[in-house]
């Protein structure tokens, strides 16, 4: 009996931790999409203005026939040293939140371009004039704006330790190597028919894109996830399949920068900005959610909410991008006669 009464004493004194584990751990969740989703605007607005100091910089070095190479300009090297802060945040944040939530929150870039386009324009425009010319740019950012708050309400809250053992298991499940099969063998139907048959139709070239995207965030993710961890204390960086990783991220970029530069020589670079965004973010998603399981456990509601949120985003790039003004062709950005010649 004593025995009996002194074990009743002690689970009285426990705390009731199973009770609150479960609000505990859904406040955490949402605190780190929230940081994720957060790095992951900042990146993005702050490589948009990036670009566009780079372009005025660009602009007005051949409007105004300065002799001076960009590469010698306090702007230019502004712009990069922004762009570089924002890609790194953009880096950062897959580390917090889910793949399938910081993916589509690129339309950010595109809504800030849209936006520093028009109130950094130099023509005089009457109200009318002005209004008609950009409505659909106005709409379009307003669409996006409410499809970038449904994709962060309603994202998924799937949160894994990033470790080595983690990401082996996730790389050698049989969805993800189905998955794989399935991207391989479209992945090279595609490039035969846009090497050997000379298909060279834009949706072709993005999707090839895609596909090299898709495994290039995937990646990203466990890099990213795992040098944090290291950060943390837990070292993660004696374990071989983050080189692995390293190595595919690499590799996806460099060739999905090729095909991207490519296309950019044959389509309008609008057409390329909403296509590119529409097939890239679908299929990133796809692969966030079979390799990271991120909507596991997500009921329906959510899911549907999110894919809401998705079109309503696709819908204001379109618009946005389907308003732009067709690029005038000036010199490219790194020519021979701005390089430094070595007279002798």
């Amino acid at each position: 009996m004593d025995r009996a009464h002194s074990a009743a004493l002690h689970l009285q004194q426990l705390p009731p931790t199973s009770s609150a584990d479960p609000g505990s751990q859904a406040s955490f969740s949402y605190k780190e999409n929230l940081i994720g989703a957060l790095l992951a605007i900042f990146g993005h607005l702050v490589v948009s203005i990036a670009l566009n100091l780079q372009k005025y910089c660009h602009i007005r070095l051949a409007g105004t026939k300065d002799p001076r190479a960009y590469f010698k300009t306090k702007t230019w090297w502004l712009g990069l040293f922004l762009m570089l802060l924002g890609e790194l945040g953009v880096f950062a944040s897959y580390a917090f939140a889910p793949l399938s939530l910081i993916v589509p929150l690129s339309a950010v870039s595109v809504i800030a371009s849209a936006i520093i386009g028009i109130i950094f324009i130099k023509e005089k425009w009457k109200p009318k004039d002005f209004l008609r010319r950009y409505v659909l740019s106005f709409v379009g950012c307003g669409l996006a704006i409410v499809g970038t708050y449904l994709l962060v309400t309603f994202a998924p809250n799937s949160h894994e330790k990033m470790t080595g053992e983690n990401i082996t298991r996730h790389l050698v499940s049989w969805p993800f190597l189905l998955y794989m099969l399935v991207e391989i063998i479209l992945f090279c139907l595609l490039l035969y028919f846009y090497k050997e048959k000379n298909v060279t139709n834009i949706v072709v070239i993005l999707l090839l894109v895609a596909l090299l995207g898709s495994m290039t965030v995937v990646t990203v993710k466990a890099v990213a996830g795992m040098l944090v961890l290291s950060i943390q204390g837990s070292l993660q960086l004696d374990c071989p399949i983050f080189y692995v990783m390293l190595v595919c991220m690499v590799a996806t970029a460099i060739y999905q920068a090729t095909f991207l530069s490519q296309a950019s020589q044959m389509y309008d670079s609008s057409l390329i900005a909403s296509v590119g965004y529409i097939l890239s973010t679908t299929i990133a998603i796809t692969a966030g959610a079979v390799f990271y399981l991120d909507f596991l456990g997500e009921d329906a509601l959510h899911i549907c909410m999110f894919a809401l949120g998705c079109l309503i985003a696709f819908l204001g790039v379109f618009l946005i991008t389907r308003n732009r003004k067709k690029a005038i062709p000036f010199e490219p950005y790194i020519s021979m006669d701005a390089m430094p010649v070595d007279a002798r």
